[in-house]
């Protein structure tokens, strides 16, 4: 008797709400599709668009995929009989409980919005933290993607960057290059400037403004070393470094001047003991003696 009455009840409810239930399917099925669908076309548009900084495109697409998501889902119960009002207040309860449970992901999301909004980096530039140096790939809500100089993945919560000092070494269009040189004490001072500044002059990745300057920084112990400074674009700075400091080692071996380096020399004086040769004698003459009887 109860099993007829489950039955009867089940085929009454499918009777009288099977088109709000097809519906219902229906809608669950076209929002999510519509929240994988909608994001992919916004991120080509925005990525084909130079109106729009690359760095809002990724955080927009999620929050289009959200908002699609929430509608699908009010939409979706609301099919079922759910009352909206009854469902918002359920909604607002477990949104609560939610935040008080992820304190840490929304630090994480208010992070996301404050970096979006202050700009400190954008994609493409490189940056270096407390614990976090890369080049940022795209910066979310919840998590910032960068890839470090050789190759690794780093995937790191907003609210680490949002909360140590960053320095940002591509957001300025022109960078400077010091390199410290040490030479020797009895070389040419004026000629190793004058080196210097003709190296800077014919590369004409160094910009003449600010001009390159040559000046002494320290006496030191065993050298002078001489500070030299230029500026250059910042995407051939690094390039300009390292190829700079191999011109200036082969420039200055031409031109006899010396580059000092640390070496120990050791200088022995006095004549040389005695012990040690006549203790040597007196062991080859007990070897000697010992191994005689054994010849026998």
């Amino acid at each position: 008797m109860d099993t007829q009455i489950i039955t009867t009840t089940i085929e009454q409810w499918v009777t009288s709400n099977a088109y709000s239930a097809v519906l219902g399917i229906f809608a669950l099925l076209f929002g999510w599709w519509l929240s994988k669908f909608l994001p992919g076309r916004l991120r080509t548009m925005l990525a084909n668009s130079s109106a729009v900084d690359d760095t809002i495109g990724p955080v927009l697409c999620q929050l289009v995929r959200y908002a699609i998501l929430i509608i699908t889902l009010i939409v979706v119960l609301s099919q079922f009989g759910v009352a909206t009002t009854s469902m918002l207040a359920v909604l607002g309860a477990a949104g609560l409980a939610i935040a008080l449970a992820l304190q840490g992901t929304l630090s994480n999301i208010a992070a996301g919005v404050m970096l979006i909004w202050l700009r400190p980096f954008s994609t493409g530039e490189y940056i270096e933290g407390a614990s976090i140096a890369g080049t940022v790939d795209e910066i979310g809500l919840f998590a910032t993607k960068l890839h470090k100089t050789d190759g690794l993945y780093l995937f790191v919560p907003t609210s680490e960057l949002w909360n140590q000092s960053i320095t940002n070494y591509s957001r300025r269009p022109e960078r400077r290059i010091e390199l410290k040189i040490g030479i020797a004490y009895d070389a040419d001072l004026a000629k190793a400037r004058s080196i210097l500044l003709a190296l800077a002059a014919r590369d004409a990745r160094v910009l003449a403004l600010p001009a390159p300057s040559v000046h002494v920084d320290e006496l030191g112990a065993s050298a002078v070393t001489l500070a030299f400074r230029c500026w250059t674009p910042t995407d051939v700075n690094w390039d300009t470094k390292v190829q700079l400091l191999e011109m200036i080692k082969v420039v200055f071996d031409q031109a006899g001047i010396e580059i000092p380096y640390n070496k120990l020399d050791v200088n022995l004086t006095g004549p040389i003991p005695q012990s040690t040769s006549s203790t040597s004698s007196s062991n080859k003459s007990t070897t000697s003696e010992t191994k005689n009887p054994l010849r026998f």
